[in-house]
């Protein structure tokens, strides 16, 4: 069973959102859940990445200077 959310949003984008439901022949809730869907997968993927590289750092394993230099210059950057 699905959970109403009520949510504001400005005139214009509930126009733009208006025009694309109708361009794609879906509705505004239809497309206001992709949206949502999309965004909360997308946040809790980098908060995770994130969460996983503190707990590297916190452990020391990231690279030290000399090997960032020594991939650099692998890619033809510039490292200095």
């Amino acid at each position: 069973m699905d959970d109403l959310l009520s949510i504001r949003v400005s005139a214009a984008l509930k126009r733009r959102l208006d025009r694309l439901a109708a361009a794609t022949g879906r509705t505004r809730s239809f497309l206001a859940q992709e949206a949502l869907q999309n965004y909360v997968v997308q946040e809790s993927w980098q908060i995770a990445e994130i969460r996983k590289a503190v707990r590297e750092a916190d452990a020391g394993d990231f690279a030290g200077a000399t090997k960032v230099r020594k991939l650099l210059r692998k890619w033809g950057v510039n490292a200095r």
